[in-house]
């Protein structure tokens, strides 16, 4: 059973999810404000944490940054409707997906298998096993982790599946309408920035290649290709 931590100040939705989520087979802990949240997250495993953003004692935003210091655990963010920055800044410091507020509970839960399905460990003997090379790059598809020369790369779910997407088809475009399906679950929204801010985490977090050439190529509108 998946293990979700939920950080909402709102008693009414969180009770209105803890029945929700347990009828598909989650298993809910909640805390109701920043601090007892992120003390939670920190001490316990938990398989996802949805989080929202306006929280007393600590921010949304300033849990999901002392988290990303010690944990990938794959997060969630719930912000309010018409709030853009908010999403861009939770995409922008490590927040796999967001959901804006109030929203429809088949989609929650729609968005929260798709985080799992690409964050948990393979449970295939020939997948585990999977190592994957791309130059200099390392991709352990089983262990979902990622190294760059001998680095090894911090990366949330949602990065190690867009590396793994992208690399995969080196030397070719892989479009963001494809990209948004299968590693983000979601179709491709008009004014979604959503791949273009975990691709720019990505980047940072990636070594610079020894010809100085770039790892990854942006065709604007389009999609990414992997420069052989």
């Amino acid at each position: 059973m998946h293990q979700i931590l939920l950080i909402d100040d709102d008693l009414g939705l969180a009770e209105l999810l803890g029945q929700l989520l347990e009828l598909e087979g989650f298993e809910l802990t909640l805390a109701h404000d920043g601090k007892s949240g992120l003390t939670l997250a920190l001490s316990q495993h938990f398989d996802l944490i949805l989080l929202d953003v306006m929280l007393p004692e600590l921010n949304g935003f300033e849990v999901l940054k002392a988290l990303r210091k010690q944990k990938q655990t794959p997060v969630l963010m719930l912000t309010a409707r018409g709030e853009d920055i908010d999403r861009v800044v939770g995409l922008e410091i490590g927040a796999d997906d967001y959901l804006p507020k109030p929203f429809n509970d088949r989609e929650l839960v729609a968005r929260i298998k798709a985080i799992l399905r690409r964050s948990q460990l393979t449970e295939s003997g020939t997948q585990s096993s999977k190592i994957l090379e791309y130059g200099d790059l390392t991709l352990d598809v089983g262990r979902q982790e990622a190294y760059c020369g001998k680095a090894q790369l911090l990366l949330t779910g949602s990065e190690f599946a867009l590396l793994h997407a992208i690399a995969d088809s080196c030397g070719e475009m892989v479009s963001k309408e494809t990209l948004s399906l299968t590693v983000l679950g979601k179709k491709l929204m008009p004014f979604d920035r959503s791949l273009d801010m975990h691709l720019s985490n990505l980047r940072r977090k990636l070594t610079p290649r020894k010809d100085g050439r770039p790892r990854v190529k942006t065709i604007r509108g389009k999609g990414y290709i992997w420069l052989p």
